[in-house]
């Protein structure tokens, strides 16, 4: 029967069109399967394939309950095609389903621990029944590295060879007890030792080095990637805040108790820290609020209280509305050892699913360190990659970095753009040079945690602008530069700086707008560095990152009305952009008349501008009048234009004005939570591009890279 489920998803899919099946393995509990299984689908989605998650009892809705009937009533045959007849939709939703096996060492507390006897037996017919490739997940226990080549070898003894992908080692250098166990701490106690096995060590054992088994990947334990938000805590100790609208986001890196006077409590005031005190210790409230108001950013205060808090201490260290440090009060009657327990029996390496930042690193630092090509080329069938926004940001990344140019960012004193510059800096993204005062620039890193890279450049404009002033007067002499003037607008408008540095090749372009307006970075760019040869205009494009594919709209940002022979130009340089960032261009012109169904000026204007663009660059795949939704959607398309190359799988759409153009790409951005990067400019000598005013700092980190790539 299991060979008939089989068979019958390869008849509808194609057996040439089967998705590659991959079974999580962990070893046993606290291996990290759940956030290595993220990685993996982080690092595929990055190379631009789909991927969906399968659990074979949770997805198939057997309970444990109904699983242990399976085996009581000997029906073990009816479990596999029970869970079979759950996979087969799984097997058709994307190019790699990742599997989570069941753990080879239950935990004797586990209402599924009567399951161990029968763990290698389901994984291994599992495997078997889904085509599936095991991937193998452990980590060493101790510094014995023997002991970690066993423990691989006994389970790979229980597994055909022929369905063993490799091992990923996860944990390396992680704090450990003296049972193995993983003894990470957030409060104050005695150093634990740490895992010395390194990745070499374990490349070299026997079975590595003789091709038993692939080693796909090492993970090094990363004490920030265990940290969790103050409110996290505070939800799982059933703990209400105290005053609401705080900044319960904070990490906490570490907890103490504070019962030392004042004098003894400064070395407590450390970024990260969560204080526990007494309710009645308000010299503690009132060090903690002095510590927030210099820059010091505590995770937050938790008052053991059996009785009243005192209002008045509140009032007095709450009444100031610069104050966002969380402080909560425990009020049930637990006393201050019970809590410390508590917190220590916390399982910090659970992730709350609304911590996308946290998940996000995880996934990042997961990927980074696996052999993800192993993987893809058991891929058993050719895949159509769309341009995902996953693939379009790793591609970005990873241009970007192979560029490695230099960008200067004027508005250095941000506090956003101070944090992008650090990250590009770090990851190779981009030569950051940052225009602003040093010591503003060092003090705003400090207050946000930050660590400024000793090869971040800063250049102050005040010592800097002198330089650039007699070049700027004869630049500018025709339009009336005094060399007084060029002094004053190169040390207060920070993007003209910018753009002399550019003008001068010091630096390979600019990223500028997340405190000025678009004209304020755009103008300095047309006086000084101009359009390229054969740009009649300059015109901007965002990159919409939509949940399945990244689209290019045009122009949203610069030209208000632009003619046909503008909009063409517009249609052409977005195309080229598209092309330069891997993306096929496929041109809808939009309106609001899909081919002759409508009339009127704006109508015809677009299809003069569709038609321009046919005989300018016949190598661009275009068409227009359409409108969206025929551009956009297979259905639509085969309705209102069944002939049309483009419509129903356009990826760059042309907006015919200004107005249209700005108002549906924030409207898809916003209503549909879409990562929007831009705005690009198209049609300068050299990369400059504008920022949103709302801009985060992945936004400015994509603008950067693209800038780079641009270079």
């Amino acid at each position: 029967m299991v060979k008939l489920l089989l068979e019958n998803i390869m008849n509808r899919r194609g057996a040439n069109a089967m998705s590659c099946n991959l079974v999580i393995l962990p070893t046993e509990q606290g291996v990290g399967s759940s956030t290595i299984r993220l990685g993996i689908a982080h690092a595929l989605e990055q190379h631009g394939y789909s991927t969906t998650n399968f659990h074979p009892f949770r997805d198939a809705g057997i309970s444990p309950a109904q699983l242990q009937n399976y085996f009581l009533d000997d029906r073990r045959q009816d479990l596999l095609e029970d869970i079979m007849k759950a996979f087969e939709s799984y097997q058709e939703k994307a190019d790699f389903v990742l599997i989570e096996g069941i753990y080879t060492q239950l935990n004797q507390n586990s209402e599924l621990a009567w399951f161990t006897t029968y763990v290698d037996w389901f994984n291994n017919s599992l495997t078997r029944a889904l085509m599936g490739y095991v991937i193998l997940v452990t980590r060493p226990t101790s510094n014995q590295i023997e002991q970690l080549e066993e423990k691989i070898n006994l389970v790979l003894n229980e597994i055909s060879p022929e369905f063993v992908l490799g091992v990923i080692v996860t944990k390396l250098d992680a704090p450990i007890g003296d049972n193995g166990e993983i003894k990470y701490s957030l409060l104050d106690e005695m150093e634990t030792s740490h895992l010395s096995i390194t990745r070499d060590q374990i490349a070299n054992l026997a079975l590595f080095q003789n091709n038993k088994i692939k080693l796909l990947g090492t993970n090094k334990w990363s004490n920030n990637l265990s940290q969790p938000r103050v409110k996290d805590i505070m939800r799982a100790l059933n703990i209400r805040e105290l005053v609401e609208g705080m900044e319960t986001n904070r990490r906490v890196r570490r907890i103490t108790v504070c019962s030392r006077t004042t004098n003894n409590l400064i070395e407590d005031l450390q970024p990260g820290t969560l204080l526990i005190t007494a309710v009645d210790r308000a010299d503690v409230v009132v060090a903690a609020t002095l510590a927030e108001t210099k820059g010091i950013k505590l995770a937050g205060i938790l008052l053991m209280a059996n009785y009243n808090v005192p209002q008045e201490t509140i009032w007095f260290c709450y009444g100031n509305a610069n104050n966002y440090l969380p402080i909560y009060a425990n009020q049930d009657g637990r006393r201050t050892t019970g809590i410390v327990m508590a917190i220590k029996d916390l399982e910090l390496n659970q992730v709350p699913q609304d911590d996308g930042e946290r998940l996000e690193l995880i996934k990042q630092n997961i990927s980074e360190s696996i052999d993800i090509n192993i993987i893809e080329s058991k891929l058993n069938h050719q895949v159509t990659k769309k341009m995902s926004p996953a693939a379009f940001r790793y591609m970005l990344l990873k241009k970007a970095q192979s560029a490695y140019k230099r960008i200067v960012l004027p508005e250095g004193e941000e506090p956003r753009t101070l944090k992008a510059a650090i990250h590009c800096q770090e990851k190779r993204i981009a030569d950051c040079v940052l225009l602003g005062n040093f010591e503003k620039i060092h003090q705003i890193a400090k207050d946000n945690l930050l660590t400024i890279p000793d090869d971040l450049k800063i250049i102050d404009p005040l010592d800097a602008a002198p330089a650039y002033v007699d070049q700027l007067v004869e630049l500018r002499r025709a339009k009336g530069m005094t060399p007084e003037a060029a002094l004053d607008i190169l040390t207060h408008d920070i993007n003209y700086l910018g753009t002399m540095m550019i003008y001068n090749g010091e630096v390979d372009g600019l990223v500028s707008g997340a405190e000025n307006t678009t004209a304020a970075t755009v103008r300095p760019a047309l006086q000084v560095i101009k359009t390229k040869p054969g740009s009649s205009l300059v015109s901007s494009v965002f990159f919409m990152c939509l949940e399945d594919q990244v689209l290019v709209y045009g122009d949203c940002a610069i030209n208000p009305d632009p003619n046909a022979e503008q909009l063409a130009d517009i249609a052409i340089q977005s195309a080229d952009t598209a092309a330069q960032f891997n993306i096929e261009p496929r041109v809808a012109m939009i309106s609001y008349s899909t081919g002759t169904s409508g009339a009127g000026a704006e109508v015809e204007k677009v299809k003069a501008a569709t038609e321009l663009v046919r005989q300018k660059r016949p190598d661009i795949m275009i068409d227009g009048p359409l409108q969206y939704d025929a551009a956009m959607i297979k259905e639509v398309a085969e309705k209102k234009a069944p002939n049309s190359p483009v419509a129903g799988k356009a990826t760059v759409c042309i907006f015919p004005d200004l107005n249209t153009g700005n108002t549906t790409y924030k409207a898809v951005q916003r209503s549909a939570n879409v990562l929007s990067i831009g705005p690009l400019l198209q049609g300068l000598n050299k990369p400059v591009n504008d920022l949103s005013r709302g801009a985060t700092v992945d936004d400015i980190i994509y603008t950067i890279a693209i800038t780079a790539v641009q270079s």
